[in-house]
């Protein structure tokens, strides 16, 4: 291994973007004595001096055999077989047994001639070579064999060449004092020995640290494993590389459950394997009931909340499915449920002042007879039942009479007649009559009919409705109600473009009570909205490009980009514009703010007395599609909650799950269709790598 490791030091060189001129004529080449220099015209590539291979090769009778459609070039000789590949570093050697190792430099393709390094050329069926500075010449003595130390020293631990790989792997280079100084990244990546590409498996700024590698199911058969430690401008410094053979027996373990389950269980797997979703499959025994889960995150937890009625024996299993939908199943797990009466109360909070409706909740792990909501003053013990029930939620007005400090407890019945009873929560009743004006929300932009209504904690004789503008004084009845009406419907008209104000005015008994004043918007003219950015056929073209320049300055999956692209813009045919004016804002992942060129404005949503509604929000401008991707990679790779993500950003899969367990997206199923997107369109080819 060292010796192959020695030739293979001696390198080889890329060809693309780099200046190829003659050798110096005064450059000779000796070979057993005889001057084959014109055999061998060299030219000098990036400072280096390079020959063709098959002059030299064939000179000292080994076999040259060159594949054009591979681009590959086997060496032969006695009983070495070498390959090498033109513009890569990954060399394959056979002398007994098949190993792998790299290169500092790649072959380079001239016209219909491939050149490599003469050292290289020469070692590579393991003869001597030296070099004569004073007379320019290179000596080469095909009897004599050679013998050098490593140009790499750095290797892969824990792993031997030939090593069968059976699931979750840990990878470690063994790292030189110099690649250390001078490295800024290390690659661990999977090679396909025949065609020399592949897939980053792990990444990292740590070129010391210690890496975990899942395979998948598909990585199956031979393979190079390659680490490779890249300076801070993306040069390849150095690394090693093996032999691996992937051989994976699908294991799933399930994880998170105690032989007796007393409460909420948070389940999960581990696997030998990457699964792109994971399932689970719980059975009562005593019911001979099975319920199956949806599609959930492979590392993430699903959280089981089993009622008291639930109580009994289980049987339960995980299955992880793998990237061709394969499912493989857990251990089947054994328990016995006994989940204890748990009994809580939402919808209000300790310290809360009740002068809006609550809609009161009792939460319980068992089912009722009747439920009952209830007020208790504590400095006289007093109770009052707010509504007796079947189940289910009560919305609650405290009214003018219900003034001061209370407690606030829900109190239930069992099946079995039991009663149980939540602790109180204290709250503040305003104890004073409050009228709500509802349906429309502070700073809704209202373009067309909208429904407003009323409620309030006391009986209304009647409701008007008001435009009102207090900067001017002025105001207008839009409609009297009748309290048991349920809405009104305003349809605004030029005339109220003046009013920026909305509320309601109730009469009782003689007396007057308005509702907060609310701010609004008319506007009755021109609306934009979203437009294309591209033709859809051709916005694939147009961010796996993009997508591609972020996979090679970031390490982020292309094939993950570009899916998200395609999701958040549909196909590029819904991006943001100015709702005002139809300023274009180039930005494809609707990210709030100002960008590089401003902002637009767009809708956002906001929740007020109960009714969802869009206001007016800033949305980045760019000046172009490459700013905003830009800026869009830059918040997943600075925000320290995209931290989880960072991790596995390289690969599709692990990528998304970690994108929704950050919280980017509030879809459940947002990581499956991006997943989806991705296999449809064979997209994974964005993220090949080769060395």
């Amino acid at each position: 291994m060292k010796y192959l490791k020695t030739l293979l030091a001696l390198g080889l060189i890329i060809l693309l973007g780099s200046s190829i001129s003659m050798a110096s004529s005064n450059l000779e080449i000796i070979l057993d004595g005889e001057n084959v220099t014109t055999l061998a015209t060299p030219i000098i590539k990036d400072g280096r001096t390079l020959i063709p291979i098959r002059s030299i090769l064939e000179k000292m009778g080994a076999k040259v055999d060159w594949y054009g459609d591979t681009r590959t070039i086997i060496v032969s000789k006695d009983n070495k077989v070498v390959t090498l590949k033109v513009d890569s570093r990954l060399i394959k050697y056979r002398d007994g047994k098949e190993i792998y190792a790299l290169s500092d430099v790649a072959p380079v393709l001239v016209g219909d001639k491939s050149y490599a390094p003469l050292r290289l050329i020469t070692n590579a069926i393991g003869v001597d070579i030296q070099w004569d500075g004073s007379t320019n010449t290179v000596k080469i003595d095909s009897q004599t064999k050679s013998v050098f130390s490593s140009f790499f020293v750095e290797e892969i631990l824990n792993i031997e060449d030939g090593q069968t790989i059976g699931g979750t792997t840990i990878l470690k280079l063994n790292v030189s004092e110099e690649a250390a100084k001078n490295g800024a990244e290390i690659k661990y990546m999977l090679l396909d020995p025949d065609t020399a590409a592949g897939k980053v498996i792990a990444r990292g700024k740590d070129i010391e640290g210690q890496y975990n590698w899942i395979p998948y199911v598909s990585d199956h058969g031979k393979k190079a494993l390659v680490a490779a430690i890249y300076d801070d401008e993306g040069n390849f410094i150095s690394g090693d590389a093996k032999l691996v053979n992937i051989s994976i027996v699908p294991e799933v373990k399930l994880t998170g459950l105690s032989e007796i389950v007393s409460e909420n269980a948070a389940i999960g797997v581990e696997s030998n394997f990457v699964p792109i979703h994971v399932q689970y499959e719980i059975t009562h025994v005593d019911k001979d009931k099975t319920i199956t889960t949806g599609e959930l995150d492979p590392w993430g937890t699903y959280n089981w909340s089993p009622m008291v009625d639930d109580n009994g024996n289980y049987k339960i299993r995980a299955i992880a499915y793998d990237e061709n939908e394969k499912a493989y199943f857990s251990e089947t797990k054994e328990i016995i449920l006994e989940m204890p009466y748990i009994l809580g109360l939402s919808g209000v909070k300790e310290g809360m002042i009740l002068d809006k409706p609550v809609t009161l909740l009792a939460n319980r792990n068992f089912n009722v007879l009747d439920t009952e909501y209830l007020i208790r003053y504590p400095v006289f013990g007093e109770e009052r039942s707010l509504s007796k029930q079947g189940y289910g939620s009560y919305k609650w007005f405290p009214g003018p009479e219900d003034k001061g400090e209370v407690e606030v407890f829900a109190r239930v019945t069992n099946t079995k007649g039991i009663v149980h009873q939540t602790k109180g929560i204290p709250v503040v009743l305003p104890g004073r009559p409050i009228l709500l004006l509802e349906g429309v929300g502070p700073n809704q932009v209202i373009t067309s009919e909208v429904e407003i209504r009323s409620s309030s904690n006391f009986g209304l004789e009647e409701v008007q409705y008001m435009l009102t503008n207090p900067a001017k004084g002025t105001k207008k009845l839009l409609a009297v109600s009748d309290p048991s009406r349920e809405s009104y419907i305003f349809v605004p008209t030029r005339d109220d473009l003046e009013y920026s104000h909305i509320k309601a005015v109730g009469k009782y008994k003689e007396n007057t009570i308005e509702s907060e004043e609310i701010p609004i918007k008319i506007y009755l003219d021109t609306l934009y909205g979203p437009k294309p950015i591209v033709e859809k056929d051709k916005f694939m073209g147009v961010v796996s490009e993009l997508a591609r320049k972020s996979w090679e300055d970031t390490g982020m999956s292309a094939a993950l980009q570009t899916a998200q692209a395609i999701l958040e813009t549909g196909w590029g045919q819904s991006v943001p514009v100015d709702k005002y004016t139809g300023r274009f804002s180039n930005n494809l992942f609707g990210i709030k703010g100002k960008g590089s060129a401003g902002s637009v404005t767009s809708n956002t949503w906001e929740e007020y007395n109960g009714t969802t509604f869009r206001i007016d929000a800033d949305f980045r401008a760019y000046n172009s599609i490459d700013e905003s991707w830009l800026n869009h990679k830059e918040l997943l790779l600075q925000a320290e909650r995209y931290g989880i993500f960072r991790d596995v950003m390289y690969d599709s899969t692990m990528g998304a799950w970690a994108l929704r367990r950050a919280g980017y997206a509030t879809d459940s199923q947002y990581p499956k269709k991006l997943m989806n997107i991705i296999n449809l369109y064979n997209l994974d080819q964005l993220d090949k790598v080769n060395i």
